[in-house]
């Protein structure tokens, strides 16, 4: 049997497909889909596509951006959106799929392996799935729930080789205002070149979020390209290492179980820990609630949620949970009960 082609995650957003006014831009799809086909020749390819809000809205009078709003403007959008990638698909001889996803698909291991499952089944059947956050009944607030997250779960869960985020500008931005060639290292001063006025009016994500999620996927050994989506052959010349801000993958060497355990950084759950207990993690050993000083989010028995040190910005482990957070939160700093076992823990720096 033919070894099957490497996975390749498209991400583009709002403000590349739609107008100022919200329409969805035919010619910008249809150039997508014809970039998408030619891609499909070397990889397996799944677009994950914001845009259902923008097109959607304007169907709505008195539209005002609450999550209602968001959530009706999503389920009138999604299906326009959908309808569009299909008619400008057809002519490459590919179908389209839409996939609805939230944030408990990838905190269980077998919903996981399910969507694992599917995807592989559309590919064999040259159908490119269109994935988006299940807006209409997601109990998140949009705001905290990007698609440069989704597809950064996708690319991690799925073991991309390559991951694109298109956005509207080149690439992440030097001090200088020239675009970074390449991320070899996500230094405290790397992270800091992210300007969140950088974010479009119609998105949610800046690119605080996207190079969030690029040194989540890197470490995980999957291969990023922070690109803008305008020109010739953007997509095609970002794949190809031509364009945007390249970030290769680090050697990642945990199995695909741990693989998902550590991208439950892009979680909603967060759990802060005093010095001793973030030692104790450091030196592969379980968490236990006498060291938890702050229990942030909701989440349940069985999530994987990020662990962070008091006093810092970033996770430095995540952790399948054996407790709810209101449970949890009865028990910080009180009793030695395990929050998680060290075999459920990954160390991520």
């Amino acid at each position: 049997m033919a070894e099957a082609r490497p996975i390749l995650i498209l991400k583009v957003g709002t403000s590349s497909i739609t107008t100022a006014s919200g329409v969805i831009d035919e010619t910008v799809i249809a150039e997508i889909c014809r970039q998408v086909a030619e891609l499909s020749q070397k990889y397996r390819v799944a677009i994950v596509s914001s845009g259902a809000v923008g097109a959607g809205k304007k169907y709505l009078s008195n539209y005002g951006g609450a999550l209602t709003d968001k959530k009706a403007a999503a389920a009138v959008g999604n299906p326009l959106l959908i309808g569009t990638y299909a008619r400008h698909m057809a002519p490459h001889r590919l179908g389209v799929a839409q996939t609805l996803h939230e944030r408990a698909h990838f905190a269980r291991r077998h919903k996981l392996q399910q969507l694992e499952s599917t995807y592989a089944t559309l590919w064999a059947n040259d159908i490119v799935p269109i994935a988006n956050e299940n807006d209409v009944v997601s109990d998140t607030e949009l705001k905290f729930s990007d698609n440069d997250e989704l597809s950064t779960l996708l690319a991690v869960g799925l073991g991309a080789e390559t991951l694109l985020i298109g956005t509207s500008v080149p690439g992440v931005y030097d001090a200088s205002g020239a675009v970074v060639g390449e991320i070899a290292e996500f230094t405290d001063e790397v992270l800091g070149l992210a300007n969140l006025k950088e974010k479009s009016e119609v998105g949610l994500g800046g690119m605080v979020t996207k190079l969030g999620c690029a040194h989540l996927a890197t470490r995980m050994g999957v291969r990023v390209v922070i690109f803008g989506t305008q020109g010739e052959d953007a997509i095609v010349r970002a794949a190809a290492g031509e364009t945007g801000t390249q970030c290769p993958p680090e050697d990642c060497e945990l199995c695909d179980r741990r693989k998902w355990l550590a991208s439950g950084c892009v979680s909603v759950g967060r759990i802060v820990v005093d010095a001793g207990a973030a030692t104790a993690l450091r030196e592969r050993k379980s968490l236990l609630a006498v060291g938890v000083r702050e229990v942030v989010g909701e989440f349940t028995a069985g999530d994987v949620c990020s662990v962070m040190a008091e006093g810092q910005r970033r996770p430095f482990a995540v952790g399948r949970v054996k407790f709810s957070s209101a449970r949890m939160a009865s028990l910080v700093g009180q009793s030695d009960t395990v929050i998680a076992h060290a075999d459920e823990i990954v160390v991520l720096r």
